[in-house]
């Protein structure tokens, strides 16, 4: 039943990037709504999730946190060091490709926990499993579209684009899959989101958002960010 639902999962990542690359006559349009999806999705499902399953603290703060903390010093740290290598060899300040690509293996990332979270909710129960699909299935419209743009934002070919994307849906089926292995601890699923989160958030609020709002500063840009939160809070809401 995982796999089976982990199928509609997989389609709905596809119409996400569908949806990223018919519309890229606005494209600050969809970068706002792309930074308000990745958003949402940090602040509203990764870290109340991760907080949750991760469980203990380090010295008095909860272990999810701080690899939070740690996920977006990662993110600064690797995208830092691709352009200062990338400014060695003359490329001055352009986006670097391979940051774009590293940013799309962790969505990749991401969707095949997601699939493993599937699984392992209906080995709990149909109930459980059932709420984790609704979940699942309708926030994977959110990384298709996060998939497709981010790879595409840093000046990568539209053909590793869609590699990406294809990647990012198929991931699901595959951890649903794995599932039938062996089963996740709890508490790794927990750290895990909660480093995922911080990186995502980096870029987010530090690429995203500020590449949307750079040649088109407008009201609309701002109203499609708070639309992708909006979504994202819906998506959360009904999963419950």
């Amino acid at each position: 039943m995982a796999v089976f639902v982990a199928l509609g999962a997989f389609l709905m990542t596809l119409a996400g990037g569908w949806v990223a690359q018919r519309v890229s006559d606005r494209r600050h349009l969809v970068l706002g709504f792309a930074g308000g999806l990745m958003l949402g999705v940090v602040g509203l499902d990764l870290l109340p999730e991760a907080v949750e399953a991760a469980g203990g603290t380090v010295f008095g703060v909860p272990a999810a946190l701080l690899l939070f903390v740690g996920g977006f010093l990662t993110a600064h740290l690797v995208e830092r060091s691709l352009a200062v290598r990338q400014a060695a060899h003359g490329a001055g300040e352009e986006r670097v490709p391979q940051v774009g690509l590293t940013a799309a293996a962790a969505m990749v990332g991401h969707s095949l926990m997601d699939g493993v979270a599937l699984g392992a909710a209906f080995q709990i129960g149909g109930g459980m499993g059932a709420a984790v699909a609704l979940a699942v299935i309708t926030h994977d419209f959110a990384d298709g579209f996060n998939t497709y743009t981010i790879t595409s934002l840093y000046g990568n070919a539209r053909r590793k684009a869609l590699l990406m994307l294809f990647a990012d849906a198929l991931a699901p089926i595959v951890g649903a899959a794995t599932t039938l292995l062996f089963t996740l601890p709890e508490e790794l699923l927990g750290c895990y989101l909660g480093f995922f989160g911080g990186a995502l958030l980096y870029l987010a609020a530090a690429e995203i958002l500020p590449e949307a709002h750079h040649d088109h500063p407008a009201r609309s840009t701002l109203l499609c960010t708070v639309v992708g939160v909006g979504f994202i809070w819906l998506v959360v809401g009904l999963g419950e």
